[in-house]
């Protein structure tokens, strides 16, 4: 029988106005130190986006998530962030920020397959 692995994740939020607080899912980190498991999936639909009636460019929202996949996945691309082990990764992406991009707190669980249950989430959270 499959053991429990432990994991953490972030929503993604896309807050237009920070000041107004004001914010909506676009994507789900997660990360599971034991398994050495970081993942970041995003999507941003173009019309929620304008309904937002923000002065943001659709675009640089975009590049700003791939930055964060790039952080993730450990891309040498994605910046000195990007070199450092999964765990400080996962602590930066997560960290409490004032920007047009933060997260949630990160939430614990258990699961058996990691990437399903990622799946779940972002099916649930974010889609």
């Amino acid at each position: 029988m499959q053991e429990d692995k432990i994991y953490e994740y972030a929503v993604i939020r896309l807050v237009p106005k920070v000041e107004r607080e004001e914010f909506f899912n676009i994507g789900l980190v997660m990360f599971s130190k034991r398994e050495k498991f970081i993942r970041v999936e995003f999507y941003l639909c173009p019309d929620k986006f304008k309904l937002m009636h923000s002065k943001l460019d659709y675009e640089d929202i975009i590049r700003n998530l791939e930055s964060f996949q790039k952080i993730a996945n450990g891309d040498k691309d994605g910046g000195p962030i990007a070199l450092l082990d999964i765990p400080e990764r996962f602590r930066w992406l997560t960290a409490v920020r004032s920007a047009v991009v933060q997260t949630s707190r990160p939430h614990p669980g258990k699961s058996k397959d990691l990437n399903n249950t990622f799946g779940k989430l972002f099916e649930e959270l974010v889609k």
